[in-house]
């Protein structure tokens, strides 16, 4: 037992001794048989905390995983919260799941703990995308939500996303007072866990055909879906919930070729044919581009377990399948709808355009030449839901996305939408065909047009404790030692969103950055490229995001160019000795 510090044996044996269930404690018991205290350690040496997207961990036994008490926990200082925020009124939430191993388990948890602090719950009876969740909490009027899911991550995770009565994630002071609340609950004993049934509705696919109407109505080319209705279109929901959504949002636009890949269409936990359920890596897609080349199809689409980000494949002009990456994606969709809103005289000037820190700047310059507003928010969509709630009938939102493969067109939700991304990813492929053009050569047009972005997403893993303490080191290395140059260019600027600190590297003054504080750092270079360090905020991860741009005068030279720019990325991280 010396191997492990005195304050995790103290909460092992708090657990071993307190009023919890005896699978829990074999579990426990077993570990310390099998003297594995580098996991018993992980497991209870601190509390899982609300991250950028919620509760997030590895499920098992401890105060540091996911599992029956934590999502107990959480709800209850959840519920501790909403019924100190909203005295004396009738509270509603909702509740939703993802395909997840034991989702539906702990989905039932915290519907059960909401019921017993006396708050009605609307209950998903069956697994549905995290969108509809922040759908249904606009549509029924509710206070908050919940969302059980671990998003892209591996199989041994879950998670649980916490939502406010706007349907956005919370944010400031919100959060922080929910987590207040979660951290107050000391033992199981503060948990209400009995159910109460006259305080649980099921919600019905009555709000799935409400949603699926209402995005149908924000379709801007419909004569172009009706002209290119045969579009083929290979569809992979990766056993997630896209599964029960996404087919009828692309039915429901005019749609009539999607081929469903059929090894991957059935809900399973154990995502049996991929690695990780992750629409960002190829392997994950692999299954779906068998079938794209089979009956050669225009475009193929996937998306995560909870629906919510949606990779995407397309011919080059050579006709071979490639992956474009999140800010590909999002540039081309925004730059589509901005063109069609433009083309049906939809453009009053009050319309607006959001994207995050990390993600590329060819958007801002995409919105900036059709004198559209944009607006920039800190990474997390959370913080693009936050804006459109403030702007409100204020401004018109057309769309937004981040380079994590997370999209929304349309103020129907507060949260990144893959279902809709789907639907409109689809409509914008169906208008260049129209054309006579295609998804890849409209990607080359808008580089042509506004120069050529490449970006690059590099993450580091760091597991555990000690992980944890290196992130935390190496983010105060590039604090105190920030590069002279990175790529052969010198570093000209630094943007620190902790300190809020717009350092101009040249002259050494200072002016204030004006976002909510975040543990993110930016380099800016002479010749333009932005390099971003971030700790990620629901896995064991440090990212860095590497952005470059020249010009692309001649679309033929695209090959060529992009090689340049990836050596350029190469050169940067080299000298970021990461």
């Amino acid at each position: 037992m010396h191997d492990l510090e005195i304050s995790v044996l103290n909460k092992i044996n708090s657990w071993l001794q307190g009023s919890y269930d005896i699978d829990t404690k074999k579990e426990i018991k077993t570990l310390l048989d099998e003297k594995a205290y580098i996991e018993l350690t992980d497991s209870f040496y601190k509390n899982l905390e609300f991250g950028t997207g919620g509760l997030r961990g590895t499920m098992g036994p401890g105060t540091n995983r996911i599992n029956k008490y934590t999502i107990g926990a959480a709800t209850q200082g959840l519920s501790n919260f909403l019924l100190k925020k909203y005295p004396g009124e009738k509270i509603k939430v909702a509740v939703a799941h993802d395909s997840r191993n034991q989702s539906d388990y702990f989905a039932g948890i915290t519907a059960e703990v909401f019921s017993a602090n006396g708050i009605h719950v609307y209950f998903f009876k069956a697994l549905r995308p995290t969108p509809l969740l922040s759908f249904a909490i606009r549509e029924l009027g509710c206070k908050s939500g919940v969302m059980i899911t671990a998003s892209h991550n591996p199989k041994e995770y879950n998670g649980y996303k916490a939502y406010g009565n706007d349907g956005g994630q919370f944010i400031s002071p919100d959060d922080k007072m929910v987590m207040d609340e979660v951290s107050a609950i000391k033992g199981v004993e503060f948990i209400k866990f009995e159910r109460v049934d006259q305080n649980i509705e099921l919600i019905t696919e009555s709000l799935d055909n409400l949603y699926l109407d209402k995005i149908t109505a924000l379709s801007v080319s419909p004569e172009a879906i009706q002209r290119q209705k045969d579009l083929k279109i290979v569809y992979s929901p990766i056993h997630g919930t896209g599964i029960t959504l996404v087919p009828a949002a692309l039915e429901r636009f005019g749609f009539r070729n999607v081929n469903i890949v059929e090894e991957q269409a059935n809900p399973d936990g154990n995502f049996p044919t991929v690695v990780y359920p992750n629409p960002e890596e190829q392997e994950a897609l692999s299954l779906a581009l068998t079938k794209a080349r089979a009956i050669d199809a225009d475009l193929v689409l996937a998306t995560d377990p909870d629906a919510d980000r949606v990779g995407i494949a397309v011919k080059d002009n050579k006709g071979e399948f490639i992956l474009l990456n999140g800010n590909q994606t999002g540039s081309l969709l925004i730059n589509y709808l901005l063109s069609a809103w433009e083309q049906k005289g939809k453009l009053t000037g009050n319309e607006y355009i959001v994207s995050t820190v990390v993600t590329t700047k060819l958007i801002e310059d995409i919105a900036r030449k059709r004198n559209v507003s944009f607006f920039e928010t800190l990474t997390g969509f959370k913080w693009i839901g936050a804006l459109i709630t403030e702007l409100q009938s204020k401004k018109t939102f057309i769309a937004g996305g981040e380079e994590s493969y997370g999209y929304l067109v349309g103020e129907l939700v507060r949260d990144k939408d893959a279902v809709i991304s789907c639907a409109f990813i689809a409509e914008m492929t169906a208008y260049y065909k129209d054309m006579g053009s295609s998804l890849y050569q409209a990607m080359l047009d808008m580089y042509h047009e506004y120069g050529f972005y490449k970006e690059k997403l590099v993450s580091i893993t760091k597991k555990g404790k000690t992980g944890a303490e290196e992130i935390k080191a190496m983010m105060q290395r590039f604090r105190t030692n920030t590069p002279e140059s990175l790529g052969g260019s010198k570093v000209i600027r630094l943007k620190d969103y902790e300190l809020g600190k717009n350092t101009d590297l040249i002259s050494g003054k200072s002016d204030k950055l004006n976002y909510p504080k975040s543990d993110v750092l930016q380099f800016i270079t002479a010749d333009g490229c932005i390099i971003s360090a971030r700790p990620s905020g629901t896995e064991p991860k440090i990212k860095f995001y590497c952005s470059v741009k020249t010009a692309l005068p001649d679309t033929n030279k695209f090959d060529q160019v992009s090689l340049d720019l990836d050596k350029k990325i190469d050169h940067i991280m080299k000298d970021l000795e990461v």
